[in-house]
């Protein structure tokens, strides 16, 4: 019986540090590559395009209304986070109250957050959660060879990408709590060159 109840109870907490998206990505694999001239094992297949011409389209948070399709190269100059997210997943609502801190905080360093939605089917319910949770940074649709290179290894939300200002991919987050917290904090601040990396942080990019 108590092992009944341990399983039990680990399911609950990894169900709590991240979701799977409605419908899982058309690319899988679960060979980890190198992106960057980096060898890392927290990074997905290497895309079907150069990662800087990615597009993905800002809508507006309130009406759902499409922008203009921009591409990842647009946003040179600036240190990126991507995060993939839905309204159904608790870990991506629990992570956005940080994200809008991060973006008012390091706006004037540079620091650009966009919020890709990741569930077609969920954007109805967007403009609500937005206006509730006081979303103030882009939110966008990515396109499919971005969720594809994104999703390839891990469908799990949210998904957090952080870009430096050269728009390599520095490294990514999957699920949500303190800890995934406190070392995207550390990255972020590393890319603006606000705190220098750590000697492990140097050995394991």
């Amino acid at each position: 019986m108590r092992v009944i109840v341990f399983a039990f109870v680990s399911i609950l907490v990894i169900a709590g540090i991240a979701c799977k998206p409605a419908a899982a990505p058309v690319s899988v694999s679960d060979k980890p590559v190198s992106i960057n001239d980096i060898r890392n094992t927290n990074v997905p297949i290497p895309p079907r395009k150069p990662f800087q011409e990615m597009t993905f389209t800002p809508f507006d948070a309130k009406t759902n209304a499409d922008g203009d399709e921009r591409k990842l190269g647009d946003l040179a100059g600036k240190v990126v986070v991507l995060d993939f997210w839905a309204t159904y997943c608790p870990p991506c609502l629990e992570a956005i109250p940080h994200l809008n801190d991060l973006q008012a905080k390091y706006k004037d360093n540079g620091l650009e957050i966009i919020g890709m939605h990741s569930d077609s089917d969920d954007r109805l319910k967007v403009p609500e959660f937005a206006d509730r949770l006081k979303i103030n940074y882009t939110l966008a649709t990515p396109e499919s060879a971005m969720t594809n290179f994104v999703f390839a290894t891990d469908t799990a939300i949210p998904q957090m990408l952080i870009l430096d200002r050269e728009g390599k991919l520095v490294t990514r987050f999957t699920g949500y709590d303190l800890k995934i917290k406190n070392d995207m904090d550390m990255a972020i601040e590393t890319a603006l060159g606000i705190t220098k990396p750590t000697e492990s942080a140097a050995k394991n990019p």
